[in-house]
């Protein structure tokens, strides 16, 4: 695999997204059968992505805005976020992400091998998985990463959702004793805890694969750990039920038996 040739092709999709982003004319905002917002942009990364993966590989493709070629068929596949954020590329807040993760089968379910995340607004690019040590590149910081876990008596650095915080989110961060909550959209959440600017990043509500494989793989890369409700490593399928369990991202395992009790 090329992980440069994925770097570039995410990058190229950032630069495809920011023109339409900043339009001075706005863009065209529809709604998918499941109600949630569809833009051009979203259509435009797409096409771009599933056209680069074409030209590198025959591997099937995952795609939020549509698949190419059949995952069953095959042990590995590319799974594609074009867009992730859709909701905060609507607010313009910036916070949101191009994901690309490459994805092997294991039995009846999938895992991420590598994955680049990258934020077409402040031009940062997060890459990693389980072969590849993961990287940050970006104007205000580029170099290798680990996770950087904050130690008592430092309040835990908790990230949350900017759009999506309910009751279980509420009650978990009780658990965590004195904390700060950072606010972020989209898969920016876990590449900060990958980077080592926050502790941990729990999800009860919901997601769907292509949300979180890129950034899983990036988080994995960086030393750190992602959760499925019963507290071992997340897997995913691609193919029936996209949708994710609870799961959380986090620097160590010191916080699992509150995440365990929290699925009830």
């Amino acid at each position: 695999m090329d992980s440069e040739f994925i770097v570039k092709l995410a990058e190229d999709a950032g630069l495809a997204i920011l023109e339409i982003y900043n339009r001075a004319e706005g863009f065209e905002i529809s709604n998918k059968s499941d109600n949630s917002p569809l833009t051009e942009a979203d259509i435009a990364a797409h096409n771009l992505i599933v056209e680069g993966l074409q030209s590198l590989n025959n591997i099937p493709i995952v795609s939020e805005e549509g698949n190419v070629g059949d995952p069953i068929s095959s042990n590995t596949c590319w799974l594609v976020d074009p867009l992730d954020g859709t909701k905060e590329f609507i607010k313009r807040n910036g916070m949101f992400t191009v994901n690309i993760a490459l994805m092997a089968k294991k039995g009846a379910r999938w895992s991420p091998l590598f994955g680049v995340v990258h934020a077409p607004v402040p031009n940062t690019t997060w890459l990693g998985g389980i072969s590849h040590p993961s990287e940050r590149r970006g104007s205000d910081g580029s170099g290798l990463m680990m996770v950087n876990p904050s130690n008592p008596p430092k309040p835990t650095r908790l990230v949350a959702s900017g759009s999506h915080r309910g009751e279980k989110d509420e009650s978990f961060a009780k658990t965590l004793g004195n904390y700060d909550l950072i606010r972020m959209g989209s898969s920016l959440k876990a590449c900060i805890v990958a980077e080592g600017n926050a502790d941990l990043y729990p999800r009860f509500g919901p997601t769907s694969c292509w949300d979180i494989a890129a950034a899983h793989a990036v988080v994995v890369g960086a030393g750190g750990c992602v959760l499925g409700p019963a507290g071992k490593t997340l897997d995913y399928d691609v193919v029936d039920n996209i949708l994710n369990p609870f799961f959380m991202v986090a620097a160590d395992d010191r916080w699992n038996e509150q995440w365990i009790a929290h699925q009830d």
